[in-house]
């Protein structure tokens, strides 16, 4: 079908095209949503979208960048590649380093195999039926989800670097004992995948390809995304009117302090 290591691949070759923007002056877009657009968005976009049509002709691919007519179109299918080709653009803006190249397989609605690539911190996250894995400084790591904290244990948790809202806030207060990290894009669910974070609550906006390559890489380290209040998995493609997440939290498992 195809080798992953090809895909990982590509997202490096993408998060080049972003960096070459990166060091210099380059053009902002305003969405009709009101999000800002880069260049780099759009060049990421037309890197992965083209190179994957190649690599794997009969698997369809939606973009954050994709026209109006495919969106529309995905309801119809069961696998297809699902691509933030760059997730932070508000972190890029600012030029703090965390935003990343979002690359995801989706099969019936579960994240079966995804990539991150960080391309400023030259950090790759994968995670597919192998397991899950991380690659820094050329040295590849597997990566599994920490155990869940013992009672009165410090909770890790993860918040946006852009977006903390007050229920985030309210939850963060109802554990006995919490320290808040930062960070921005789907480097949070990572975070929790490699065993640095305990909780990523998220209870603001996100769209299905903000979350789908972290998520994969979370599943296969171990962990859990689950809908919030609900506590079921989040599932892909099946809300015919929106591409919008429900509110949701990453975590190793359901604990009953956060519960």
């Amino acid at each position: 079908m195809f080798n992953n290591r090809d895909v990982i691949d590509l997202a490096k070759q993408a998060g080049a095209t972003i960096m070459s923007i990166y060091h210099r002056d380059f053009a902002i877009y305003e969405k009709q949503d009101e999000s800002p657009l880069t260049e780099a968005d759009l060049a990421s976009h037309h890197c992965i979208v083209d190179a994957l049509k190649r690599l794997t002709p009969n698997i369809p691919v939606l973009s954050e960048e994709s026209d109006e007519g495919e969106q529309l179109d995905r309801m119809s299918w069961q696998t297809y590649w699902l691509i933030d080709p760059l997730d932070g653009t508000k972190e890029f803006i600012k030029k703090n380093d965390e935003f990343t190249v979002n690359i995801a397989l989706i099969d019936r609605g579960e994240a079966v195999f995804g990539v991150v690539y960080a391309p400023a911190l030259e950090v790759t996250y994968w995670g597919d039926s192998d397991g899950a894995f991380k690659e820094e400084n050329g040295q590849i790591k597997s990566i599994q989800v920490s155990e869940v904290p013992d009672d009165g244990a410090v909770w890790r948790v993860v918040g946006s670097r852009s977006h903390q809202t007050d229920a985030f806030k309210a939850f963060v207060n109802g554990l006995a004992e919490a320290e808040v990290v930062s960070m921005g894009s789907s480097l949070k669910l990572c975070l929790v995948a490699e065993g640095a974070a305990d909780l990523y609550p998220r209870f603001g906006l996100t769209c299905e390809w903000d979350t789908a390559a972290a998520h994969a890489v979370v599943s296969a380290a171990g962990g859990q995304v689950l809908q919030y209040p609900e506590l079921t998995p989040l599932l892909y493609n099946t809300r015919p009117q929106t591409l919008l997440n429900p509110f949701f939290i990453v975590c190793a498992g359901k604990a009953g302090e956060w519960v």
